[in-house]
């Protein structure tokens, strides 16, 4: 190596090299796919629609296809990072393959592909939970500490006329889906329950397709953990109708829920009534309080006859932050928003501040966008509901990862886009020594020690 004048070294460059690895921190994400027995499942589930003789297995295809979208790719064709390196990621189906496996499970039963690949998804994801006991979501869970589901919908500009492509309400074109997610709380991330996919001009708040959506999404969950008050509904105010709240609320499902509740009307008019002793100090995310916001319980001052029994509606006020708007229905200068919920137990303060992390959810949807989800890459719309489902595949094998492998270190609650550079994209060197493949990580990486001591911990693990 020599230098130049100039900021940095000059270097020859050639491809003569041998046995490298541009990707070896993704073999975290490997052993994390054969921990949750997750290729099995799949593998299995898919039989049915695997060809005779066929090389490829469709599992390993689709497996491969979410490691390549975990690992940055954003497009089929970039599963071919994973091809280039067969040590590594194993056997890789070409382009032509995987279009005809798509082609395949998008015409043949598409509704029962789907259904086997969410049945494999559940199945592993109740064997991760398993192995990651106290760092489980469903650890302490009760009704007082419930274990939330988030729902939202978002957009997806489509560049060319799909299959069910609309004009959206933002005058864009393309895609309006529906996104659940589990939350895993404040010390870690989340994972992805369900997308349905829409047209752009599917509505906000139709119940029909927001009771589809937390249907099944208690699917994904273990069993003796899909109703009952310890499973928590929070949507924005999308949510907030009587059709959906009557359903979550009906008696065999009897779940809680935390929805938005538009200010306006009767709700309006009760606002300037509220007395000074009504209000207590708002909470931040930290559980501290915070200045310049003030929360109340209004329940008894509206007539809510209508809705389901027990339900309370919560009003937070706060002084507006700089560049805020205050609508028509904002009084003394101060911006006003309100939650209903049929939660009994704990502070007013406590309550809206659980609602207002459903703010994490808009995190997992902008982090789903950059891992596939913002291209939507077939004409088909059964191809791009697979689509959505392999992108599901992708964030929650990092989620996975994150809570048995990172649980307890700073990387728990790095986004996609920070586990790639830090951890992923880690490099590495193949060497062969009596018949044992050794891959060798840079010794040089500033977080291999941290890579290293999570792949211990998933080695120390058994696959179901």
């Amino acid at each position: 190596m020599s230098y130049l004048t100039g900021f940095y070294p000059s270097v020859r460059v050639d491809s003569s090299g041998d046995g490298v690895v541009s990707q070896a921190g993704g073999v975290v994400l490997t052993s994390m796919v054969k921990v949750a027995g997750l290729g099995a499942g799949l593998s299995e589930a898919l039989e049915p629609w695997r060809k005779p003789f066929a090389t490829h297995d469709p599992g390993k295809i689709l497996t491969d296809l979410a490691l390549s979208l975990a690992t940055g790719g954003d497009s089929v064709s970039d599963i071919d990072r994973l091809r280039n390196q067969p040590e590594v990621y194993g056997l890789v189906a070409s382009d032509p393959t995987i279009s005809r496996l798509f082609k395949i499970l998008a015409t043949v039963k598409p509704a029962k592909a789907l259904a086997a690949i969410n049945g494999a998804r559940a199945k592993a994801r109740a064997h991760v939970w398993a192995q990651a006991g106290k760092d489980s979501p469903l650890h302490g869970v009760s009704a007082e500490n419930p274990l939330i589901i988030d729902l939202d919908a978002s957009l997806l500009n489509s560049h060319s006329e799909k299959e069910d492509a609309r004009p959206t309400w933002k005058k864009g074109f393309g895609f309006h889906p529906l996104c659940s997610f589990l939350d895993h709380g404040l010390l870690g991330t989340g994972e992805p329950l369900v997308t349905l996919l829409r047209p752009g001009n599917a509505g906000s708040n139709t119940v029909a397709e927001h009771i589809q959506v937390v249907k099944d999404s208690v699917k994904q969950l273990p069993t003796g953990y899909r109703s009952g008050r310890k499973i928590m509904i929070r949507t924005d105010s999308a949510g907030g109708t009587h059709g959906f709240l009557d359903w979550l609320t009906a008696k065999h499902r009897n779940f809680s829920y935390s929805v938005g509740f538009p200010i306006h009307g009767a709700v309006a008019k009760v606002l300037p009534l509220v007395p000074k002793t009504g209000w207590t100090k708002a909470y931040d995310s930290d559980g501290v309080e915070r200045d310049g916001a003030w929360v109340a319980d209004i329940t008894g001052m509206l007539d809510l006859s209508s809705w389901p029994a027990g339900m309370r509606v919560i009003v937070r006020k706060e002084v507006p932050h700089a560049g805020a708007q205050l609508r028509i229905t904002d009084i003394d200068g101060h911006r006003y928003t309100a939650i209903a919920t049929n939660q009994t137990k704990g502070q007013l303060a406590v309550l809206e501040v659980r609602h207002r992390l459903r703010a994490r959810c808009e995190d997992r949807i902008r982090n789903a966008k950059d891992t596939g989800l913002a291209n939507l890459p077939f004409h088909a719309f059964t191809g791009n509901e697979l689509w959505c489902h392999v992108v599901m595949l992708a964030a929650e094998i990092m989620a996975w990862t994150q809570m048995i492998a990172f649980t307890g270190t700073k990387a728990r609650r790095w986004e996609p886009k920070k586990l790639r550079a830090r951890l992923f994209e880690i490099g590495g060197k193949l060497a062969s020594h009596a018949r044992q493949i050794t891959l060798h990580l840079a010794a040089t990486a500033p977080e291999v020690k941290l890579l290293l001591k999570g792949l211990e911990r998933l080695l120390a693990l058994s696959p179901p």
